[in-house]
């Protein structure tokens, strides 16, 4: 059996083209049509395609965008809050801040502009 090198993450989305350009500029990514691709060709692949119908529940599998790693405390509920900032300005909803619990270090639950949900990690 072939060992697999790459994924592929696919949105189901309403508005796959405006899906793809939030996402691409809250990573970083090329904008390609409905696809976004890593600059560095380190991270997967993403595929935003047009779906009839809408979202209805809680995603199963999420995005954690890594901004806070490395940082504990305050200086990472800083980091996350700036992301945060930056991620409300292209259109995204901020949820919940779920702070360090002994176990998990702080992270910030936030929805895309089509309602799925992800995290700043």
């Amino acid at each position: 059996m072939a060992s697999i090198k790459q994924i592929q993450v696919t949105f189901d989305c309403s508005e796959p083209e405006r899906v793809a350009r939030f996402w691409c500029e809250v990573l970083g990514y090329e904008h390609q049509g409905t696809a976004g691709v890593d600059p560095a060709g380190v991270g997967p692949r993403l595929y935003f395609q047009r779906v009839p119908e809408a979202k209805v529940v809680k995603n199963r599998v999420h995005i954690d965008v890594r901004v806070g790693t490395g940082l504990v405390g305050e200086e990472r509920v800083t980091a996350l809050e700036s992301e945060c900032a930056r991620l409300v300005a292209l259109g995204a909803v901020r949820v919940e801040l779920l702070r360090a619990d002994g176990v998990n270090e702080s992270c910030l639950v936030m929805q895309d502009i089509e309602g799925n949900e992800f995290c700043l990690d």
